[in-house]
This record gives C-alpha cells, structure tokens and sequence, in this order.
C-alpha cells in the first residue's frame, strides 16, 4: 500500500469517526458559526453552567411517570378530541384528508434531499396526535412506519454539514418525542425501547455538541441554535425520568432559551426575513408550549412576540399572497412569478404556507384579540399551516378577533428602523416598506455588549439599508431580489460608492461580519410622518458604508403626497470625491425612454422611472445577476441567478457631494 493510499484510508476513516461522533467536522460558510463556536478567551466565564443549575427544567410533580405529559395530558385530549368531533368537526374532517404518514412511504436512508428529514418528523407528529384523536389504527401504523424510517437515518440531518447536530436533529428529536409522549400507552416494551434509544442517542450527540465550556460563544438569536434547543426539549420532557441525561438536555435547553428570548426582536419585526419567520418562529412556540405544559413555567411574556403579528400583518404585501422580502426570502422575482421550486415550497398546492396559525397560540396566551385577528384575516386569505393540526389545540375559538380594517395600515418598527405603509388593506392598495436600521435592532448594540457569550450572526440580512420596495396596482413594482448565497448591496434599491456596498459584503454569506456593530446602530429612521392618504419617510444610511469611503451623509427622503407618485430624494457627501451610483430593480425589462427616464412594465402594469437630479449621469441597464445559495453548509457556493434586471444610474465622475431626486410614477 502506497503512502498515498494509507493517508487517504486514514483520513475517510477520520471523517467517519467525526461523523458518529455528532459531526464535530463540516464544509460551511467559512464566515458563518451558526451555533456555538469555541473562542480562545482565557478565562471566559460561562454563564451557561449557572443557569443550568438555577433555572427551572423540571416536570411537574403531577406530570412525573405519566403520558401523555409534554403538550397534552389524557383529559386535555379528551377535551380537544370533544371539540375535533363537535364544533370543528367539518375543519378536523378536512385536515384528515392531508395527514401526511398517509400520503405515502417516507424516504429511505439516507434521506438528505434538502428538508427531507424535517418532512418526516412533521408526519411523525401529526400523525401521532392525528391517532389520538381519532383511534384509527391507520394513523398508528402510520406514525411508526415514519418512526422507524427517523430511526433508520445513521445521521441526522446532512453528512456533509453538521451531521446530528443542526436543524433536521432538532425537527426529528422534536417529533419522535411529541409520538413517543402521546402514543407511549400504545406502543409495545419493544417499540418503546427501541424509540427511546434512538431519542436518547441523538439527544446526547446534540447535547454534548451544544454544551457549555470556558471561551465558548452561541448565536443565540440566530435560528440553527433555538430549533436545534426546542427539539431537545421535546425529547427530554418526553423522556425525562427514563433517560439520565434527559435532566441535562432540559437544564442546557432551558439556559440557553433564557438568551434566546433575551435578544429575540424587542419591537416584534424579525431580521431573518418573513421565509424564516415562517420557518423560524413556530419553534419558540414549540418551546414556550412544553416549557409551560412540562414545567409550569410561563415565558411568553416577550415584548417581541406580543408584537410579531404586526409583523406578519404588515410583511404581506396587499392581496395577501407575496411578502415585502428583505433579507433571504426565497427567489425574488422567480418566486413572484409562480415558477421555481420555491414557489412550491412557499405556495404548496397553490395556498402560502405562512404558519399563521402560530398567532392563535399567541392570541390565546395574550388574550390578544388584536392578534387573533391577523390570524383570521391570513386564514381568510387562504393561507395554511405546515402543522395545520395545532390549529386545534391553539386557537380560542371563544376570543373574538379585531377585524384587520379595525388596525393601522402602517407601522414603525421602532427598534430595527423598518417602516410599512398601506393605503389600506384591500387588495389593490398601495404599499411601501423602507429600512433603515442595524440587523438585528439598535437595542442589541446594549446587549452585545453586555453577552460575552452571544455572537451574532446575520447572513441572512442584506447589506440594504436605505432601501425601499414599492408595491401598487397588484403588482410588486420594485424592490429586492430574494435569497442570496452572497448578498450584496447592487441587488436593493439604494447606494454604491464607487462600486462598493455596505458592511463587508461579497466576502461570504454574511455581509455585516466583521463590521462594527456600534456603527450600524448609528443607521436609523430619523423621521416619520405617516397618514391615510400620504406619508413622509427620512432615513441616515451613511454609517454602514466603510468608514475608510469617508461618507458623511447618505439622507434618503420618500414623500408619497398624491396616489401614483412617489419622490425618493437623496443628498450624499463624503470627505472623498466618489462615483456614486443608485440603483432600481424590476421583475421584467427596464427600458430607457428618454434622458434619464426608464419605464418598466410588470403584468400590465407600468413604473415610469424618472431621474430629475443630478444631471448628465451615465447609466446602464443590466440583468439582476444573484448568488443562489448553495446546498447546506456552503450555502455561498451557489449558482448565478437571473432574477429580474436592474438601472444604475452613476455620478459622471468622482464627486464629494451630490443629490438624486427620482419620481416614481405608477
């Protein structure tokens, strides 16, 4: 044997041991830890370990050695089974027609198709609760052909990216615990075993993969750290007195949701973007439900949730059916289309998959019905829920909800600097969403400060301050460009200088690592003047340019005083003489008209882009080139994207100061 061939042996037997191990190696975003990352801090505290001890993540007394425990109890199902056959029984009629376990076969191992094995877990929970509502022994069956197809899967989640230890370990511990909880008086000693081995050995693959040490640090608002935490939960109150380590994965689960929430969203906007509110949001509720079910401990008291709905509510745009799309949300241009696979993935079967059902659980822990209203209002828009089941268990149907005409069409989003306006919320309003704040919000600059243990993580926000997205007439007229591999600032409504963008984008996923979050704080919103029927905007974006660019003021102004008309203005001076250029998108062709006047047409429907300051720029008309993202754990290795097509209108040579007034007339 060759020294060649020993090496390669030795190293293909290395990878395999990092496997079974829980994954300690894998290919990813080298600018990206989306979990916890060890740091070489001599001496780091790690709070972690105290809270562990000191904050509750115990069973109820009355909840220990019975099932089911972590959601429900035997009466609670009782009573829901009541309301499933009784008031809602037409809605629980229909919802048995998609339970998923009866769709077909679950994949076979390995099962690593993107999102293949969260599919399966959501089938394995449905499916379990589906059976104990009904009795139907199909949906036993069901529930563990897919609970022994999560046992089959050597890894959980992708081999090639934090095997065991990411997202689909999070989905799958979450629904093999919420089946082996509620069917655990159906299940043979065998089947029992054979399921709580399989909960116990990924429990502790994740759980040593997250544990506290001295230097280390997590992403805790970042969502690769609080799905992975709820699944552990799940599976540790469903396992909790039968596996030893179950009190740990509960203690370790329960220290880190306490900075979770601490640096969640403080005015209810969610910097991740709506697609990860939508894929996000659902697991703090997972959490916050067992916790409270299991432990008695009630955390819902969150500023930031009580105000998610406005969110939601104002993230879609009028119609109901698209989404204002800061930050990697699906495809841009492609997605509004109805083409590509993440229309499927966002509109399966045609309805968007928005998860509003969450708002009851909310609405009904508030008794909010504020909230329970947005919630009727997406469901009337015929939107659906990936877990449509929970519906039952978390809507109140005795909380009346506030009719979506009885609130604002706009709000700020004080803490993150993001307005949304609306002419109303009929579907041929016009709306407008602008952005002018730091990632994650101006509170967190305090926070990061405070958290030694917190590093933040913000790939999925664009370097797209200063931007707006306009919508009028049914159309999206202009606007951002949808889920990057590598984001940068060309794709967004706002400024280039010299070329160059905000943060330090083009070098990874995340645009804003490395930047000084105290400077971006220093972005905001500096007036608002909102109204029915016009509004006034003002926002400072300067602060998120290089400093070494020497821009002192990038003022961008967007007055709406007559319906049809909008008027960006923007003054922009720097220390330095610059390029500076701006840029406007659209889904469809952009064509020149005139000097400086551009005009595109979208599905009937025509934008009149006119360029009235400064003169004699230069300007080009070019197609909307995009990173796509790229597969698990390289997601900035992805394809070029066509999405749309984009104006840069450019200064006609370096100055150090300069204004652009456009009209935008629709």
């Amino acid at each position: 044997m060759t020294r060649t061939s020993r090496c390669v042996r030795v190293l293909a037997v290395l990878i395999c041991f990092a496997v079974l191990l829980g994954g300690k190696m894998w290919a990813q975003d080298a600018s990206e830890s989306l979990g916890p990352k060890d740091n070489s801090v001599k001496g780091a505290s790690t709070p972690l370990l105290h809270e562990m001890k000191t904050l509750r993540s115990s069973l109820r007394p009355e909840l220990t050695g019975v099932h089911p425990r972590v959601y429900f109890t035997a009466a609670e199902l009782d009573a829901l089974r009541i309301e499933a056959h009784g008031a809602q029984k037409a809605w629980w009629n229909e919802q048995l027609q998609h339970v998923r376990a009866l769709q077909g076969a679950p994949p076979p191992p390995p099962a690593e198709t993107r999102r293949a094995q969260n599919d399966v877990a959501f089938a394995i929970a449905e499916a379990a609760f589906a059976y104990k509502m009904e009795g139907d022994p199909r949906y036993l069956a069901a529930a563990k052909v897919y609970m022994d197809a999560a046992v089959s899967y050597d890894v959980w989640g992708y081999s090639f990216s934090k095997p065991n230890v990411d997202l689909a370990a999070g989905h799958l511990l979450y629904g093999m615990g919420v089946a082996y909880d509620l069917l655990y008086n159906d299940l043979t000693a065998t089947e029992r075993e054979k399921y709580r081995n399989k909960i116990a050995r990924q429990g502790h693959l994740l759980y040593e993969f997250f544990a506290p040490r001295p230097g280390r640090s997590w992403a805790y608002s970042q969502n690769h750290t609080f799905i992975p935490m709820a699944g552990l939960t799940v599976a540790a109150y469903s396992v909790y007195g039968e596996v030893p380590e179950a009190k740990q994965w509960a203690a370790l689960s329960r220290a880190i949701y306490s900075r979770v929430l601490a640096t969640y969203s403080k005015d209810g906007y969610y910097y991740e973007g709506f697609e990860y509110w939508i894929f996000a949001t659902p697991w703090i509720i997972h959490y916050l439900d067992a916790q409270k079910h299991a432990t008695g401990e009630d955390l819902f008291d969150q500023p930031g949730l009580r105000k998610t709905h406005l969110y939601a509510a104002h993230s879609l745009t009028p119609g109901g059916q698209m989404m204002f799309d800061f930050g990697d949300v699906f495809a841009g241009p492609v997605t509004r289309e109805k083409t590509g696979d993440d229309y499927e993935r966002s509109h399966p079967n045609g309805h968007f998959e928005s998860n509003y059902n969450l708002l009851y659980d909310l609405a009904a822990n508030y008794n909010d019905s504020e909230v329970q209203g947005v919630a009727d209002w997406m469901k009337s828009q015929g939107h659906t829920g990936q877990e449509e089941w929970w519906t039952l268990a978390w809507r109140n149907p005795k909380l009346k909800g506030t009719p979506i005409e009885k609130i604002e069409p706009w709000h700020h989003f004080t803490d993150h600097d993001v307005v949304f306006w609306r002419s109303g919320w009929d579907a041929q309003a016009t709306a407008i969403a602008f952005k002018c704040g730091p990632p994650e919000g101006h509170s967190a600059t305090e926070l990061i400060a405070k958290m030694a243990d917190w590093h933040t993580e913000q790939g999925h926000v664009h370097p797209d301050v200063n931007s707006f997205i306009l919508w009028a007439h049914g159309q999206y007229l202009t606007g951002d460009s949808g889920y990057a591999g590598v984001p940068k600032t060309v794709e967004h409504n706002t400024l280039l200088v010299d070329g160059r963008g905000q943060g330090n984008e083009g070098k990874g996923h995340d645009a804003w690592a490395g930047f000084s979050y105290d400077q971006m704080n220093k972005a905001r919103i500096t007036r608002t003047q909102l109204t029915r029927d016009s509004f006034e905007l003002e926002g400072e974006g300067a602060p998120v340019y290089d400093s070494t660019l020497g821009l002192k003021r990038y003022l961008r102004r967007l007055t709406m005083k007559a319906p049809g008309k909008l008027e960006v203005k923007d003054v922009v001076e720097s220390s330095i003489p610059h390029t500076f250029t701006e840029v406007l998108h659209s889904d469809a062709k952009i064509e020149p008209t005139a000097e400086q006047k551009y005009q595109t047409t979208i599905n009937g429907v025509g934008l009149h882009m006119n360029l009235l300051l400064p003169h004699g720029v230069s300007s080009k008309i070019e197609p909307n080139i995009v990173v796509g993202p790229g597969r698990p754990g390289s997601v900035d290795k992805g394809p070029l994207e066509s999405r749309g097509e984009r104006a840069l209108v450019s200064t006609s040579g370096k100055v150090t100061s300069t204004q652009f007034d456009w009209e935008l007339l629709f």
